[in-house]
């Protein structure tokens, strides 16, 4: 089975992946992440007022998702979204978890019925192929890094709004265009762009 690439839906993933150790970037070497060290990453994918009252969830030495510290906000942060070859923390409100929840249980389309929100203050990365991102890793497909960002989980068209299907200089896209999952990237510095 193909590993799915999910930008906006990290703590769910590592739910069902199992994934059981964090891993911090240090030159060319994974280090193992202490559990201090993996809650002040998760917290930094988010603005410092969303973050200082977010639930902030860890794997546990089992393969799942342990609270680490409980949130007041209704926001649950994350310090590592899996598939990447460096830790990208993410910041969800409850609706953005919820289509990510709809995304990991194959539902056919997005079941929150309220725009969500996730911040990647650290950045991301995603795949590309044949000039557009795919929802999968598939054979071919380039690992690309992206800058800090926002995610706007609520449908939204390439067509409808105008808007281009791939990072560019003004900051905004529709990723996923075309499916139920379409979602909007917001670059918080565009001029970040490599």
């Amino acid at each position: 089975m193909k590993k799915a690439v999910f930008l906006a839906v990290g703590v769910l993933v590592m739910v069902a992946a199992g994934t059981s150790s964090l891993y911090a970037a240090d030159a060319m070497e994974k280090k193992v992440m202490s559990r201090e060290d993996a809650v002040k990453l998760a917290l930094s994918a988010a603005p410092a007022s969303i973050a200082a009252g977010a639930a902030v969830m860890v794997p546990g030495e089992d393969g799942t998702m342990v609270e680490a510290k409980a949130g007041t906000n209704g926001f649950t942060c994350i310090p590592d979204v899996p598939g990447g070859v460096a830790p990208d923390p993410m910041c969800m409100d409850p609706a953005a978890m919820e289509w990510a929840n709809s995304l990991l249980s194959g539902a056919p389309k997005p079941t929150n019925t309220v725009p969500g929100i996730s911040y990647m203050a650290k950045g991301g990365q995603h795949y590309e192929k044949d000039g557009m991102i795919p929802m999968q890793e598939s054979p071919g497909a380039k690992l690309v890094d992206e800058p800090a960002h926002w995610m706007l989980m609520w449908p939204v068209s390439a067509q409808a709004s105008g808007l281009p299907t791939m990072p560019n200089p003004g900051g905004v896209y529709v990723m996923w265009d075309g499916t139920p999952y379409a979602h909007l990237m917001i670059y918080q510095n565009p001029n970040k762009l490599k």
